[in-house]
Formats: structure tokens, C-alpha cells, sequence
């Protein structure tokens, strides 16, 4: 497989962002991330062009002022300390970003055929959706998914998973266009809680072109263009958050997957049973 697919910590930065990802860089048409940071008192000018945005703080907050309008957007002091507000931006426009203090804001990108109006959602209107049970139990921040917030073609959620649990389980795919599946190229970035912090990741595609299975530490990233993904693994002592942004050709946004028939009997025995009580988690307060 000639496709890059897994970029630990900065290996995908440049001059202007920690983390720079666009579409032509994954080898891909449609998904896209940029970590921007910024000290106190910085900030960020881009224009969107063909591409929707979603201005995500990971740590720290920023103002988003686009088209006359001017968004501030609390934050957080990190991604274990809950969901945060986000700001939508659509294409062709010119958005600056400014931080009062030192922050880490994600820029979630999709290739967009309509123009949505800016808005913005506050942290409290974030769903948080508790999924899974047992040891697979994970937590779902809902703040752009298919049927939360409206989006062109992007989808973006955030998963905690807490330390010792596994989440993305069974392994699923979503890449046929068929009454069952959506074609969705997706991003994983991850962030791990604690120093020295690690988990795994795992993926394949049944014609064995893609076989990939990484300790993901914080600030990684993997690309996930076809085939089957998941596990991701929590190690014992280290809570793991990711966050995935999907899109792709299909004239609806719905996010529609197959899982793996090796290991599909598994999800029903997961619903069935308790949720792990430490969900919703919130680690670090904001």
C-alpha cells in the first residue's frame, strides 16, 4: 500500500500548523485536519476556499470572526476535560482566528459542494452519547455528526475511551456505496491523558493491501481511506480521546457502515451488557 496512512506527532506539520492535512496530502478527495497554535495574544488568517470548517478548541479557546460575525468560543483546558463549543465556517470565505491565551484549536476540513451560514454551538448543546457496555464501552461527543448540525458533507465526532477499555469494536468499514454503507474517507487523530501515554490502533482490508496495527501515542494521526478499522485500545492508566472527521462522494450525509462478519456477533453481546460508570468522563475541569 503506497498510501501513507499513519503519521506520528509532527511528522505532518509545516511552517504554519503542528499538524497539516489536507486532501491532496492524504492521497484522498474529500477529508482534511489542521492543528493551529497559538500563544496569547496570536493569531490565524486563512480562507476556506472549497472546503467547510469546523474551528474546534482542543486546549484553550479562541475568537472566530467570519463574515462580520464574531464567534468567541470558551474552550477547554483539554480534551479529557469534556466536549467544547465549535464555530462552523463555509466555503469561500475568509475566517481569522485570535486567542487571549495559549491555545490549540483543530480545523476540521471537508471538500463542500453548499454554502451553510456560520454558526456556532456551545459546549452545553454538545450530545454526549454514552455507546457500547462492558469493557467497550466509550463516549461519543456528537457536535457535527451526520444527524447533529447541519454540514455539507463533513461528519466529526470525538470518542473518550477510558483507560483499560476498547472502543471502534467490532471492526466496521464504510467504504461501498450500497444500501448498507456510505463511502467515507475518515481521520483518526489521537490524544492520550498522561505523560508517556499510549494506545492502539488496528485496521485492514480484506484484500490484504492494508494491513496496519500501531501504538498511537499523543498528537498521531492515522488515515483510514478503505477496508476494516478498529480496535482502539486504551492502555491501562491512560485515557485515549480521538477525533474523526469522515466525508465522502454521497449526495446524503449519513454515516452507514458494515461490520466485520469475523466479528460482527460481537456487538449485540457489547449493547447487552453494563455501561462502565466512569462515562461520561471529565478528567481535567475546565
Amino acid at each position: 500500500m503506497s498510501q501513507h496512512l499513519y503519521w506520528p506527532m509532527g511528522t505532518a506539520a509545516d511552517d504554519t500548523y503542528a499538524l497539516f492535512m489536507d486532501a491532496a496530502k492524504a492521497s484522498w478527495d474529500y477529508s482534511g485536519l489542521r492543528i493551529v497554535e497559538l500563544p496569547a495574544g496570536g493569531s490565524h488568517v486563512l480562507a476556506t476556499g472549497n472546503e467547510e470548517m469546523a474551528v474546534l478548541p482542543l486546549s484553550g479557546g479562541c475568537r472566530v470572526e467570519v463574515e462580520r460575525l464574531r464567534f468567541d468560543l470558551a474552550g477547554r483546558r483539554s480534551v479529557f476535560a469534556g466536549p467544547s463549543d465549535f464555530a462552523y465556517v463555509p466555503i469561500d470565505t475568509e475566517v481569522r482566528i485570535a486567542s487571549t491565551q495559549p491555545s490549540r484549536i483543530a480545523l476540521c476540513t471537508s471538500l463542500a459542494r453548499r454554502r451553510i451560514d456560520p454558526y456556532v454551538v456551545g459546549a452545553a448543546d454538545v450530545a454526549i452519547e454514552v455507546r457500547g457496555g462492558g469493557v467497550v464501552t466509550r463516549q461519543i461527543n456528537n457536535f457535527l455528526s451526520a444527524d447533529v448540525n447541519d454540514a455539507d458533507r463533513m461528519i466529526a465526532v470525538e470518542v473518550v475511551t477510558p483507560e483499560g477499555n476498547w472502543s471502534s469494536y467490532p471492526p466496521h468499514k464504510h467504504d461501498e456505496d450500497s444500501e448498507d454503507e456510505s463511502i467515507l474517507e475518515e481521520i483518526y487523530y489521537f490524544e492520550i491523558h498522561g505523560d508517556d501515554g499510549i494506545g492502539m490502533f488496528n485496521m485492514y482490508s480484506s484484500d490484504g493491501e492494508i494491513q496496519l496495527t500501531e501504538v498511537v501515542r499523543n498528537g498521531d494521526l492515522v488515515l483510514v481511506p478503505r477496508g476494516f478499522h478498529g480496535p482502539a485500545a486504551a492502555a491501562p492508566g491512560h485515557h485515549m480521546y480521538y477525533l474523526n472527521i469522515m466525508a465522502g462522494p454521497a449526495e446524503e450525509r449519513v454515516w452507514k457502515f458494515c461490520d466485520d462478519p469475523t466479528h460482527g456477533w460481537i456487538r449485540p453481546v457489547i449493547e447487552e451488557q453494563a455501561q462502565d460508570p466512569r462515562l461520561p468522563l471529565s478528567v481535567e475541569s475546565n
